[in-house]
């Protein structure tokens, strides 16, 4: 019998609490630095199941992990992925189940996750100018998710967070004005450096590259901003403004590796069970659920097992080509 109180560790004395689980490869937009223009997506019969992703999730569960993010690709454009959603919010061990969407089907969806159990959101939104919006997501339309962005707050969501990814030359010329927008919709937002997965031909990525420390170096210009020690569980470091209660995040895997206070480990909807995101360590659940399906003990010894596999550290580069070749969609954004 396996003992589900003690919590996942890796060799190095990291605990695991936070499953990024994605339901699907797909997603109705395709933006520039997550995939290639003309993807080719995964057939049906090599992606996990809505009931294997549940019974995956659950037994990381009950082998400690608090925290389950929702990722894609899009999730939502997953068929019949409310269901699961809705399953996964009644597990009562579960503190927080959140989600990662690009918000263009939040007008529809919005009332029924914070219903469904849903404790919280972060929107992806790189530009606030319509042509450029579309030009950055290829299919995306700016008004859409705006009103998405406007639903959520609706149905109750305490603490929305945007996810931006700046590009010089491209939308960092609008980084005070995202500051000022979530400044007006009291919410949360997040600078994320671009992440070298997938090979794209769409821009150079060192050219394109701007670093947290210049984005934040852009904000303080016009707001003071104090550094604090909260915490949700990602890798995002947090500041404040004085006068407002909205909070300004940076993820920064090249400028400031947060890797030693990793606390979290990736599934496909492959049923790959990535250990990092830098790094291609990992072990195929898809396999054992289709070979032994409902063995909760056969899965959570396989997680256990797969936690001596995760490394101490990423490195990426921006001058050598990716050594990760998965796209972001396919990796779990």
């Amino acid at each position: 019998m396996i003992n589900t109180d003690a919590p996942l560790q890796d060799r190095f004395g990291r605990g695991v609490e936070y499953l990024r689980l994605s339901v699907t490869d797909r997603c109705d937009f395709r933006c520039v630095y997550c995939m290639a223009e003309d993807m080719t997506f995964l057939p049906r019969n090599q992606i996990l199941s809505l009931e294997q992703l549940y019974d995956i999730a659950s037994s990381f569960v009950q082998l400690g992990v608090k925290k389950i993010r929702l990722t894609g690709g899009e999730p939502m454009v997953r068929n019949n992925v409310m269901s699961l959603i809705e399953r996964l919010g009644k597990i009562e061990q579960l503190e927080q189940l959140h989600l990662t969407t690009n918000g263009a089907q939040l007008d529809k969806f919005a009332a029924p996750l914070k219903a469904a159990g849903l404790t919280g959101m972060n929107i992806s939104l790189d530009s606030l100018q319509p042509a450029r919006f579309k030009e950055l997501t290829r299919f995306g339309d700016l008004k859409k998710v705006l009103t998405g962005i406007d639903a959520a707050r609706d149905a109750g969501f305490d603490r929305l967070k945007l996810n931006a990814v700046i590009l010089k030359g491209r939308n960092d010329d609008e980084i005070l004005d995202l500051i000022d927008f979530i400044r007006d919709k009291h919410i949360d937002i997040s600078f994320i450096e671009e992440m070298p997965l997938g090979n794209i031909s769409e821009h150079d990525r060192a050219l394109s590259f701007i670093s947290s420390e210049q984005i934040r170096t852009q904000i303080e210009a016009r707001y003071a901003l104090t550094p604090t020690t909260e915490n949700t569980g990602g890798p995002s470091r947090y500041y404040r403004m004085t006068d407002s209660t909205s909070r300004i995040g940076f993820i920064s895997p090249h400028s400031n590796n947060f890797c030693h206070l990793c606390n979290r480990v990736r599934l496909t909807v492959e049923g790959r069970l990535l250990l990092c995101l830098g790094n291609e360590h990992s072990v195929s659940l898809k396999e054992l659920v289709d070979s032994y399906p409902g063995d909760e003990e056969k899965l959570q010894q396989a997680i256990i097992q797969a936690m001596d596999l995760k490394p101490e550290s990423h490195h990426f580069s921006l001058d050598d080509e990716p050594q990760i070749v998965r796209f972001m969609n396919t990796t779990g954004g």
